[in-house]
């Protein structure tokens, strides 16, 4: 796919991975969709600098666990744009809480965001996806954005941890479901950016980072990297991409 003159539309993209993403896709010539659950003066921000590289950019708010929501947040894409080609699903909750203290409510908030709204994402969003025009055997792509807990079985991560193994296997059914017009691929950070909480340039993030085999923490240009490697590599779909310095080779680490 040719990234310049597409529409992309990254979910939770005005703040961490999810903005890098929407700034990289924005900086290789893209169309973007600037989307929080809220709107704030973290969207303009992004947006403005999104503006700079000369694209054209959408600021839309939705609380992705409100299923019309979505609905409408697809509709102002196909109002602004007349087309989609890109859905990256990265707006996520990050929800760590002991195993007794997790309620009916707490388990539910998470798989409505984590796992229910990709899956009502893309519903919505793949008939304009199919609708949008692009040369033979060049399909639309959906990107999910995972994590190692959907993978390793992290304690103190109960619900967390289930929502993104189910995102992981939600992406092979809609990688089969949506073929051959659109592809599906999940990506799966490791040590990209510290969790809420963790002090960037403190003991436990270096820690952390240290154990992988390649010694390091990642940066959000990795995963944009990624996603533009999907985006250009038509015969990739229902992948499970790692962007991790080999954490997933050994298990829960620091969990």
């Amino acid at each position: 796919m040719m990234l310049r003159g597409s529409v992309a539309l990254v979910t939770g993209s005005a703040r961490r991975v999810g903005r890098a993403i929407l700034l990289g896709l924005a900086e290789a010539g893209a169309d973007v969709v600037v989307h929080s659950r809220v709107a704030g003066e973290a969207d303009e921000e992004v947006a403005a600098l999104a503006r700079a590289h000369g694209v054209d950019v959408l600021v839309a708010d939705a609380d992705l666990a409100d299923p019309e929501a979505i609905g409408r947040l697809v509709s102002a894409v196909e109002a602004r744009f007349g087309r989609l080609d890109i859905l990256v699903n990265s707006a996520a909750r990050f929800d760590p809480q002991p195993f007794g203290a997790i309620t009916a409510a707490d388990w539910d908030a998470s798989m409505a965001v984590n796992v229910r709204a990709p899956f009502l994402c893309a519903q919505a969003a793949a008939p304009l996806m199919r609708r949008s025009a692009r040369p033979e055997g060049d399909g639309a792509l959906i990107v999910n954005i995972a994590d190692l807990s959907g993978v390793h079985p992290w304690r103190g991560f109960v619900q967390h941890g289930v929502s993104k193994a189910g995102l992981l296997h939600l992406t092979r059914i809609l990688a089969r479901e949506l073929a051959p017009d659109i592809r599906v691929n999940v990506l799966v950070p490791g040590a990209i950016l510290p969790p809420p909480g963790m002090a960037p340039d403190g003991p436990a993030w270096a820690r952390l980072a240290a154990r992988a085999p390649l010694g390091r923490s990642g940066e959000p240009a990795d995963v944009v990297r990624a996603v533009c490697y999907l985006a250009e590599s038509p015969y990739t779909t229902g992948a499970v991409l790692a962007i991790d310095g080999g954490e997933g080779l050994l298990g829960p680490i620091g969990h």
